[in-house]
């Protein structure tokens, strides 16, 4: 009796190759590759986030080189960012020169943030709305709170060229008190600066000389402490601050250098109607060396024996004061 099997069964053949896809089963098996970044897929809203700060950049436009903006040490440039509410608002209220207003997209408004955009307005600064992935990226992740105010580098005169047209205007008399100058030996607070600037321009002063390396520069800091005398007070940078005190020197400035352990106590100076650069070092140092020997004289403010030292700010608004005493008892 024939065996046919049951019905609907496939019977195997055990010789002979099979018949297969030809690979095409294991192709659609295959992966679709890594997952695309949240900002690169068009459905996200990183991806919205992502367009929208384009298109801020897109406006601002590319960067022009020789508008100003200076390089630091390993030719960064040396723009500065002022972050948050409360920092941006009083850097304004302080009339700090500013490049732009970034404002997050869609931000919540306060006091603080109307009053920033007010003042930004009033002042022709620049207001651009902003993502907030570009405003982490550009504050390197810190505290921003939706504001970020872009400071324009400061544009340093040269020492010597300052010394020089301050010298001739006196004595064509377009300056009727004689020049006088502040340089900084070793300072490196922001704030200290901002106070010397505002003493500078409390006595009439020409000038602050910052050195170009290990020294502090014109930061918001700075400007905000010197309570808008650095629009009035110009500073000057000197490659190497000895090689500019021996300028000074040349052109008959007096340089004083002013240290506890001085020859002269500062009452009795006797050059004071002279042009005179009134050299300070920092509290902890004072004054170099190379800066000392560079000194005409070595001055002393005479205070208690119980403190040891002043900040440098507060020595050298001393010093004006009793400069500008003895100029006006001529």
């Amino acid at each position: 009796m024939a065996n046919h099997g049951r019905p609907g069964a496939i019977r195997k053949s055990k010789k002979g190759p099979s018949t297969g896809t030809g690979g095409h089963g294991r192709k659609a098996l295959e992966g679709k590759g890594p997952t695309p970044k949240a900002e690169d897929r068009t459905y996200h809203k990183a991806y919205k986030n992502k367009q929208l700060s384009e298109r801020s950049a897109a406006k601002r436009g590319p960067a022009r080189p020789g508008t100003g903006a200076r390089s630091g040490p390993k030719g960064r440039a040396t723009e500065e960012l002022v972050t948050g509410r409360n920092s941006v608002v009083e850097a304004l209220r302080a009339g700090i020169p500013a490049k732009a207003l970034h404002v997050a997209i869609r931000i919540e408004m306060d006091d603080r943030v109307k009053e920033s955009l007010k003042l930004a307005a009033e002042r022709g600064i620049p207001l651009l709305e902003t993502g907030k992935p570009e405003l982490d990226r550009m504050t390197e992740d810190a505290v921003h709170q939706g504001l970020v105010l872009q400071i324009p580098p400061y544009e340093y005169e040269d020492a010597y060229d300052l010394a020089e047209t301050t010298i001739a205007k006196w004595k064509k008399g377009h300056i009727s008190n004689a020049p006088i100058f502040v340089a900084l030996d070793g300072i490196t607070d922001p704030r200290n600066l901002g106070a010397i600037i505002r003493s500078v321009s409390a006595f009439s002063g020409h000038g602050v000389i910052v050195p170009e390396r290990r020294s502090v520069g014109v930061t918001a800091s700075a400007w905000k402490t010197s309570a808008g005398a650095a629009v009035r007070v110009p500073v000057a940078r000197a490659s190497n601050l000895n090689n500019a005190l021996k300028q000074f020197k040349n052109m008959g400035i007096y340089v004083l250098g002013l240290d506890g352990d001085g020859d002269v106590s500062l009452p009795d100076l006797t050059v004071a109607t002279e042009p005179v650069c009134i050299v300070v070092g920092s509290e902890g140092k004072g004054l170099s060396r190379l800066v000392r020997e560079n000194c005409d004289q070595i001055v002393s403010i005479p205070i208690d024996s119980a403190m040891e030292s002043l900040n440098a700010s507060m020595a050298v608004g001393i010093s004006l004061y009793e400069v500008s005493r003895q100029r006006s008892a001529e």
